[in-house]
């Protein structure tokens, strides 16, 4: 029997491989001659780079960079223990590693100074070190500065009516009056980015980055006209003097908004693709090949509701194994409103973990046990339909 585990992080409580190797060693209890295949997961938010780094035994690079308030800050990315197409390496940025809201202190968050320069200085890094595929997923973040932070960290210079740099933030883009990206990295000519996105948001109006994401950053009310003028300002500048069809396709992209504008930003400067992150994970990882002549594959993450089927990370698992007719049952923390929604979806079956009501610290303290006792019945269960009538 071959079985391949394939869940999230259960947030707060245990890593991807860690839900993983829990589930293992529950299942080893009642067949410990099957093969397990254990693959770490994730939807291209928090805990993406740890998840594909634990999948193909990669390794954590850590960095000082620039941080979201223009301070140093440590940070990292991963890079992935398997070639990309072409023997390139593979390098998975998370946004958030750098230029994350959990960097500013709730008293300090504002949008119209946050910059994205750290995020910039990872990607610069992962180029210098001959990597030419990497994966930038956002999410998280504290700005709202279209990724022109991103963009002079990489040597494209962003300049006011009087030549000199635009200073970092949101605001700073109603300034814009000149782009030079001759002096960009040159290794981004020669790279494949691809961009984990799950949001649709365009980059400007009621919908859009200041609008939606601006109030968590730190944004009043004026804040959010102020920095969506000068979003707009920004596309209509790339617009004019890059010679792209801005204003028509890359600014009301759907999320184009995303990461306060970076999904703008990445689109049009440095030509990169938005997808599902889920998507992305699992073509990275090469989850596919790992199913193939599969019994059964395990999934799951810490809330399995409603949500779950709009780009988590079963919904993308189950879409693999069912390419492949392979059964498949999700665990979970917990199961939320409408978790079986992805049981119409056509997920076997899904289980909870928690085995009585507990006090929330109690409960991620235990993930672990009670991770493994519930796989450990689950394959007691299904050991019942292999006994010989």
């Amino acid at each position: 029997m071959k079985i391949v585990i394939a869940p999230d992080s259960f947030k707060e409580s245990l890593s991807a491989l860690e839900v993983a190797n829990a589930i293992e060693d529950g299942f080893k209890q009642v067949f410990p001659d099957a093969q397990y295949c254990k693959v770490p997961m994730a939807d291209g938010g928090e805990g993406t780079v740890q998840a594909m780094v634990d999948a193909t035994q990669g390794q954590i690079i850590n960095l000082t960079v620039t941080g979201p308030l223009g301070l140093p800050v440590d940070a990292f990315y991963g890079v992935l223990g398997q070639l990309y197409e072409d023997g390139k390496q593979t390098a998975v940025i998370e946004m958030a590693a750098a230029s994350g809201l959990h960097l500013v202190p709730v008293n300090q968050r504002n949008p119209l100074l946050t910059t994205s320069f750290g995020t910039g200085e990872l990607i610069a890094d992962a180029l210098n070190r001959g990597i030419r595929h990497i994966i930038l997923g956002l999410g998280g973040s504290a700005t709202n500065d279209a990724g022109a932070g991103m963009m002079q960290a990489l040597g494209v210079t962003l300049s006011n009516m009087a030549n000199e740099p635009l200073p970092f933030g949101g605001a700073a883009l109603a300034a814009l009056h000149h782009i030079d990206v001759q002096s960009c990295h040159p290794a981004i000519k020669e790279c494949v980015i691809e961009v984990a996105c799950d949001v649709d948001n365009p980059l400007c109006g009621p919908r859009g980055a200041s609008a939606i994401f601006g109030p968590q950053k730190g944004a009043t009310t004026e804040m959010i006209e102020q920095l969506d003028h000068a979003l707009g300002h920004f596309a209509h500048t790339v617009n004019q003097q890059l010679y792209q069809s801005v204003d028509t396709h890359c600014q009301l992209h759907p999320g184009a908004g995303a990461a306060g504008g970076m999904g703008f930003g990445v689109m049009t400067i440095l030509n990169a693709s938005l997808k599902p992150g889920v998507d992305i994970v699992t073509n990275s990882v090469k989850l596919a090949e790992y199913c193939h002549n599969a019994d059964l594959v395990i999934t799951g993450e810490g809330r399995i509701d409603g949500q779950t089927v709009f780009g988590k990370t079963p919904m993308g698992v189950l879409h693999v194994a069912k390419q492949l007719n392979i059964p498949v049952i999700g665990i979970s923390g917990c199961l939320g409103p409408n978790a079986d929604a992805i049981l119409a979806e056509g997920m076997h079956a899904i289980f909870a973990i928690i085995p009585a009501l507990q006090p929330l610290e109690q409960v991620l303290s235990e993930a672990q046990v009670n991770l493994t006792n519930t796989a450990r019945n689950i394959a007691a269960m299904l050991s019942l339909s292999l006994v010989k009538k």
